[in-house]
């Protein structure tokens, strides 16, 4: 059966950072003691050394050699001293010890007794001077010197590790403080979470969180905005055209009757115009709060395609639709919104200009953006209501044609959608209205032939 790593942050931290520092001290354990082990043999062996040096002053003469016969055992000794003559007679031992008569100059191991034993042999003029130590004894008292060095590790490895683990604990503290504020909230909460004393690593996370509740948030504000403006402007509408039929039901000859049936069709016709214009402004809504990308636009073939689209009512009032001017090039925006501003802009452009009149669509791409204006014959709009026609249903009193007073209101938020300036003037050439949408630099790309 397989392992599965924990699926905890702060447990699969914790895992493997106790796992590296328990082994990190077991590696260094090791290490320091055969260290420690080395070191001491090096001490042992430097001891020998000058132990042996230190014995040159003092050495029996050589004419006072002795007979080489063995004391009786003695005990406890951790070095053995003997002196040798040049030739092979020993003239002083400090202990019993059936070690060579000979032996290398220097650092050698030599067996005896059933032991090791650790010999030093220097010159010492006509004298061999050895020291020994029984490698036994060495080594108990080496491996007591390196267990020492062991302690540190064996105290430090424990308070690391738990060290570790508030550290850890700790850090990840933001993050579990984030989890249940989350957990806590209930199904309509859209509040954002808290980012402060979020890791670096854990707080864009949490930021695009908040963000995704922000546009689920602008989704419901609009819905709910989108329903109330139905419900009110559909009240009006619904109530005429229930007296309509009341009066079609009520007409006492065929006059009646025709003019009864004229009026329902006309109040059908703005009845259907004002749902067409809400589910236009719901599209809208729900696209600008869905956080679509932006992709790159090109807003001269976007106006000819508008152009063509709205040909066959310009010609029923024998209007001269057209475009005049077309700069190529591309901006980055929405193409299905961009499709809807220029759609309603034009059709109130060419709802409001009387017959035989004239409306023209220009493209400019410039150095400062991307402006597209919208001319016409029409009688314009007063000056004091060029800022409340962008309101949600305000019309003009006594404005001629019939209208839901949302089309502009639709082309100011596309507008602000895509960062652009839309502005409501007087024709300089034509004498009518006049419809500018400024669209940034910053917004513009490269036009393409």
């Amino acid at each position: 059966m397989s392992l599965q790593p924990p699926h905890s942050l702060r447990t699969r931290l914790l895992w493997f950072l106790l796992a590296a520092i328990t082994l990190t001290a077991v590696v260094q354990a090791v290490i320091a003691y055969r260290t420690a082990r080395s070191e001491a043999d090096e001490i042992f062996d430097y001891h020998m050394q000058q132990m042996a040096m230190s014995l040159r002053s003092g050495l029996p003469l050589a004419g006072t050699v002795h007979d080489g016969e063995d004391r009786p055992d003695e005990e406890g000794y951790d070095f053995v001293v003997q002196v040798w003559t040049s030739d092979g007679l020993r003239v002083f031992q400090s202990a019993h010890a059936a070690l060579p008569r000979r032996a290398a100059l220097g650092f050698s191991n030599v067996q005896a007794r059933g032991t090791t034993y650790r010999v030093f042999s220097m010159q010492a003029g006509p004298q061999i001077v050895q020291v020994a130590q029984d490698m036994a004894a060495r080594q108990d008292m080496a491996g007591t010197l390196a267990l020492r060095t062991l302690l540190p590790i064996a105290l430090m490895a424990p308070l690391l590790m738990l060290l570790v683990w508030w550290v850890v604990s700790s850090s990840l503290a933001p993050v579990s403080r984030a989890r249940r504020q989350v957990a806590e909230r209930q199904a309509d909460g859209l509040d954002e979470v808290s980012e402060a004393g979020l890791p670096d690593e854990i707080r864009p996370l949490v930021h695009e969180l908040n963000l995704l509740f922000g546009r689920v948030r602008q989704a419901f504000d609009a819905q709910k905005n989108f329903v109330a403006d139905a419900a009110h402007e559909l009240r009006s509408p619904l109530a005429a055209l229930k007296l309509q039929v009341q009066g079609l039901q009520r007409a006492a000859d065929d006059d009646a009757r025709g003019l009864a049936v004229a009026r329902l069709n006309a109040g059908i016709d703005r009845a259907a115009r004002l749902v067409e214009q809400l589910l236009l402004l719901a599209r809208h809504q729900a696209s600008a709060a869905g956080g679509q990308r932006p992709e790159p636009v090109a807003l001269a073939a976007l106006a000819r395609q508008a152009v063509a689209d709205a040909a066959p009512l310009a010609q029923a009032r024998r209007i001269d639709l057209g475009v005049s001017r077309a700069d190529e090039g591309e901006l980055t925006g929405h193409p299905d919104a961009l499709r809807i501003l220029l759609r309603n802009l034009l059709d109130n452009a060419i709802k409001y200009t009387p017959e035989g009149g004239v409306v023209d669509v220009e493209v400019h791409v410039g150095s400062g953006g991307t402006l597209l204006t919208i001319d016409d014959t029409g009688p314009g709009i007063p000056e004091a209501d060029r800022q409340r026609v962008l309101d949600r249903f305000y019309r003009i009193a006594g404005a001629a044609a019939t209208g839901s007073g949302l089309g502009l209101a639709i082309v100011k938020s596309i507008a602000e959608l895509h960062g652009a300036t839309l502005t409501l003037g007087r024709s300089e050439r034509l004498g009518g209205l006049r419809v500018e949408v400024c669209f940034e630099r910053d917004a513009v790309m490269p036009g393409r032939r």
